[in-house]
C-alpha cells in the first residue's frame, strides 16, 4: 500500500479505498488504530488513510491532548457515516456527497463543520490530443465517472451549464482504478474525477482539463457527528476543541505544502510531485467555514439532483441534518478559498 504508483495504470490502494463515492458496500468497517492523548474523556473518530489523523499529527495538533482520541480507519466516507449513525464513532470527516446519501437513508447524523476549497481538482479530463475543447463537445461522447460520487454530480452540473443533460452523453460508471485504465487506453472520451486523481492523470496519463467544477460544485468537505455525542455537554466540549485543532492543522497545511505533500505521499503511496500538485490545486486551499444557509442550500441542490436521478430513495431537507453550534466567528461558506498563486 505504501509502494510508489506504477506509471499510468495503477492507483494507491489507500486512495482507491478512500474514493469519495456514496454507493459503497456495507463492509468498510473501521479498523482499530492509534489512541492519542490522556484523560477520562475519549473521542472516537472515524477517519480515512492520510486524512485527519495524518494531518493533525504532522501539524503537531495531537501534542498535549487533555482527552483521548481513539482513531478508527475506514475505507471511505459512507462507512464512516454508518459508524457515526450507529454510535460506533462520535465524529468523522467526509466529502460533500456522502452526507446527502446518508441523510436520504435517514441516518442519525449531524453536519457540524465545513471547509471550503477550490473546485479545480473536480474536473472533466480528456487526453491532450483529444479534439474536445469545451463541455458542449461531450454530446454523444463516452464519459467515465464513479456512480453517486462528487464527480457524478459535477458531471451532471457541468453538462447542465453547457445546455446538455446526462442523457446526452454515454455514461460509463467506473471506479477510479478502472476509469484510469480506460482513460489511459483511450477506451473513454473523457473522465469526470476529483483530486488527487486529477493531479495524477494530468502528470502521468497525458490528461488535459476540459472543464473544472468552478462555478458548478460547492468545494465543501464536512465533519459529521452523532446527535447523542452532541447532546453530551462534556463530549460536545471535546468536539469543539477537536474542530479547533483541525482548523489549525489546515492552516499548517497551507503554510507547509511541501512538508505535507511528503507526509501525505508516504501515507497514501502517491508520488511526491503528484501529492504536491494536489495540495496546491485543492488540498491546501481549503479553509474552515461556517455551516451556513448557502452551504445548506448547495447541499440541498446536490440532494435534489440525485433524488431526481433516482439515485437516492427520497427527497428531504438537508437543513434537518445540520448543527450550527460550532460556527462561531468562522467566515461564511461562500468565502474564497486560499490560493498558491499562478505557476505554483
Amino acid at each position: 500500500m505504501r509502494r510508489r504508483i506504477l506509471p499510468a495504470l495503477s492507483l494507491p490502494l489507500a486512495l482507491l479505498l478512500s474514493a469519495c463515492v456514496s454507493s459503497s458496500p456495507h463492509n468498510g468497517s473501521g479498523s482499530s488504530g492509534n489512541t492519542d492523548g490522556k484523560g477520562d474523556m475519549t473521542l472516537n473518530v472515524g477517519d480515512q488513510k492520510g486524512n485527519d489523523e495524518a494531518v493533525l499529527r504532522a501539524a503537531g495538533q495531537l501534542d498535549n491532548l487533555p482527552y483521548k482520541i481513539k482513531w478508527s480507519t475506514f475505507t471511505s466516507g459512507p462507512p464512516i457515516l454508518e459508524a457515526v449513525s450507529a454510535k460506533a464513532v462520535d465524529i468523522g470527516g467526509v466529502g460533500n456527497t456522502p452526507p446527502v446519501f446518508a441523510a436520504a437513508a435517514k441516518s442519525d447524523i449531524k453536519v457540524v463543520a465545513a471547509k471550503h476549497g477550490t473546485a479545480d481538482g473536480e474536473a472533466i479530463l480528456v487526453k491532450k490530443g483529444s479534439p474536445l475543447k469545451r463541455a458542449t463537445d461531450l454530446k454523444g461522447k463516452s464519459v467515465a465517472v464513479a456512480q453517486g460520487s462528487s464527480a457524478h454530480y459535477q458531471l451532471v452540473a457541468s453538462l447542465a451549464k453547457a445546455g446538455l443533460s446526462i442523457k446526452d452523453v454515454q455514461v460509463k460508471f467506473l471506479q477510479p482504478a478502472d476509469a484510469l485504465a480506460a482513460f489511459t487506453r483511450g477506451k473513454v472520451d473523457a473522465w469526470a474525477v476529483w483530486d488527487p486523481y486529477t493531479s495524477q492523470a494530468l502528470r502521468q496519463s497525458d490528461g488535459r482539463v476540459l472543464t473544472t467544477g468552478k462555478g458548478v460544485v460547492n468545494g465543501l468537505n464536512f465533519q459529521v457527528a452523532n446527535p447523542s455525542s452532541l447532546e453530551d455537554a462534556k463530549k460536545a466540549k471535546v468536539i469543539k476543541d477537536y474542530l479547533g485543532r483541525l482548523r489549525r492543522a489546515q492552516d499548517w497545511v497551507y503554510q507547509h505544502p511541501e512538508e505535507w505533500a511528503k507526509v501525505w505521499g508516504k501515507e497514501t503511496g502517491l508520488p511526491y510531485q503528484v501529492a504536491l500538485d494536489s495540495v496546491k490545486r485543492t488540498n491546501g486551499t481549503r479553509v474552515y467555514v461556517a455551516v451556513d444557509k448557502p452551504a445548506v442550500a448547495s447541499e440541498q441542490e446536490i440532494a435534489d439532483t440525485f433524488a431526481k436521478l433516482k439515485l437516492t430513495p427520497r427527497r428531504f431537507q438537508f437543513a434537518d441534518y445540520v448543527d450550527t453550534r460550532f460556527n462561531g466567528d468562522l467566515p461564511p461558506s461562500t468565502s474564497a478559498p486560499r490560493t498558491y498563486g499562478k505557476g505554483s
